[in-house]
């Protein structure tokens, strides 16, 4: 199994690094690659459209992401560790996850009476996220894992899953919560 890991940490959040780690450590009987994406310089989705309509499955932006974008295209687990901000992913995560726009089609379909784009390829990859928290807080929680959920049906993935980690877990118990969520979609 392939699996690439997105590790969202902003400058300073060692327990997000922690987290990428462990899920690297519980992964590493597989072909894992981990991106430190504070570490790689990413421009901005431009919102141009280029990827699916000018160089179809290529954004226009040649910077480190058309590498990243490729890479998640070809692999059976997406792994996105980060810090929650307003329930959402870091900057630094939420940077990647829009370039990869040209995973999709720009042609719609319906999924369970929704309409989403289409899939571009017929393999698609599982979704885990880990989030981190301070501590508990219900509201963000609820809106990361609806998050990961709406954005993991954009991506077609056969099985998704989030798990929260706090400040207060120590590596054992982040990587029980990894071990869980991963075994959730069937990576093991």
């Amino acid at each position: 199994m392939k699996a690439v890991i997105l590790n969202g940490a902003r400058e300073g959040d060692a327990k997000v690094n922690l987290t990428a780690e462990v899920a690297a450590f519980v992964l590493s009987s597989h072909d894992v690659e981990v991106f430190n994406l504070s570490q790689i310089p990413i421009a901005h989705c431009l919102g141009c459209f280029g990827c699916w309509i000018r160089t179809p499955d290529q954004c226009v932006i040649n910077d480190a992401a058309r590498n990243i974008a490729k890479k998640l295209e070809l692999t059976d687990l997406k792994v996105f560790v980060t810090p929650i901000v307003f329930g959402g992913y870091s900057y630094q995560l939420k940077k990647m996850l829009d370039r990869q726009i040209c995973g999709i089609l720009p042609f719609f379909t319906k999924i369970n009476g929704e309409i989403h784009h289409g899939a571009r390829y017929e393999h698609n990859a599982n979704v885990v996220g880990l989030g981190v928290l301070p501590k508990p807080d219900e509201e963000s929680e609820k809106i990361f894992q609806t998050l990961l959920n709406r954005n993991a049906i954009n991506m077609h993935a056969p099985a998704h899953s989030a798990k929260i980690v706090y400040n207060t877990d120590d590596a054992s118990a982040i990587e029980q919560k990894t071990r869980e969520t991963f075994a959730e979609v069937g990576a093991k």
